[in-house]
């Protein structure tokens, strides 16, 4: 069903994009990388080549830059589109606010643009749970759970963007459209080729603990441990990237199915809430290794306790979860010393 059709990845060579990569190829789609590289490394790539065995054609383009993107629309007939591209780090959008709304907001209308001009039919939306803000009495949130203002910058641009496909919707254009609101994307591929790579210091917990045992940041700094949870940290639905990954190619394959003038939101998630301890705690018994880590205060932004009702994935996308957050850890690990061989 998916022969040969071209399936634009904006950010593709991003955590999320490379692993959506393999799954696109493994599913009989072409994927086109779009990428500026300002977020990602081009080690993804070679370890991309390993895993499936060519090359991917990659554009090395800022979204933002409409005239180095209509190029890429000009050349290919894309049967769909996935964006990815975009700024994600909560901390910093609190403190430059301005570049997440030009880039997020910007790359997005900017795709979505050409997206009409060119008759691209599919688009899946790289969404967040950011959307739900800190949900009121309630942790297991559907889609249906009201979605709050954003505690961040970063998490009101998936709010614009999911805001701005609605109205583009609403207008009667013939793109289909599916928002996927990830929860929290952890792990690697199996095979240790690709996995996350993060820019500076990390974010993300999984990726900071791996390197903290690897010694490449000397100590891990868990943000609160006196919130209303099962130890005191904060819980999430921790989610391994490659059933992540899996789930955006399910979502193009829903979007082929349907009537033109569609759109729809899932919560990707696994539907089970873990805390940060349990994390560090998986992470020392699984490996064996020491970890060097310890309190700290509560970090401004950060949601107590929320993982997604993950029945309308099931149901829609036909779609669940094989990996479990122990599988993620000990491929995150993997990763981590793949890369302290290569790089």
């Amino acid at each position: 069903m998916s022969m040969n059709k071209h399936i634009l990845v904006t950010g593709g060579a991003g955590y999320i994009g490379s692993h959506t990569i393999v799954q696109l190829v493994e599913y009989g789609y072409i994927p086109i990388i779009a990428d500026d590289f300002r977020n990602s490394n081009k080690i993804v790539l070679s370890g991309l080549d390993d895993i499936i065995g060519h090359q991917i054609v990659t554009h090395e383009v800022d979204i933002c830059d409409y005239s180095q993107l209509k190029p890429l629309f000009e050349k290919y007939h894309f049967d769909g589109i996935i964006h990815f591209a975009a700024d994600k780090a909560v901390g910093e959008s609190v403190n430059n606010p301005l570049k997440y709304y030009k880039n997020n907001i910007g790359g997005l209308v900017n795709v979505l643009e050409l997206s009409v001009e060119f008759n691209v039919p599919n688009f899946v939306f790289s969404s967040s749970c950011t959307v739900y803000g800190e949900p009121i009495d309630i942790k297991e949130v559907d889609e249906l759970t009201k979605l709050s203002k954003a505690n961040s910058p970063y998490g009101n641009t998936k709010l614009i963007g999911e805001q701005i496909l609605q109205d583009l919707h609403t207008s009667g254009s013939d793109i289909k459209i599916i928002s996927l609101r990830y929860f929290n994307p952890i792990g690697a591929h199996p095979s240790g080729l690709i996995g996350e790579f993060p820019v500076g210091k990390p974010n993300n917990l999984l990726p900071f603990v791996t390197q903290t045992a690897i010694g490449k940041q000397k100590e891990l700094t868990v943000f609160g441990n006196d919130y209303p949870t099962t130890d005191g940290t904060c819980v999430r639905d921790y989610i391994h990237v490659c059933d992540l990954a899996d789930a955006h190619v399910k979502a193009l394959d829903l979007l082929q199915k349907k009537e033109r003038n569609f759109i729809d939101q899932v919560n990707i998630g696994t539907g089970k809430g873990t805390s940060v301890l349990e994390i560090i705690t998986a992470f020392k018994k699984l490996t064996g290794e020491k970890l060097n880590w310890k309190f700290g205060p509560r970090r401004n932004g950060d949601v107590v306790e929320i993982y997604a009702n993950v029945a309308k994935s099931e149901s829609l996308l036909n779609w669940k979860c094989k990996y479990n957050y122990q599988d993620a850890i000990l491929h995150a690990w993997q990763w981590e010393k793949h890369l302290a061989q290569h790089v």
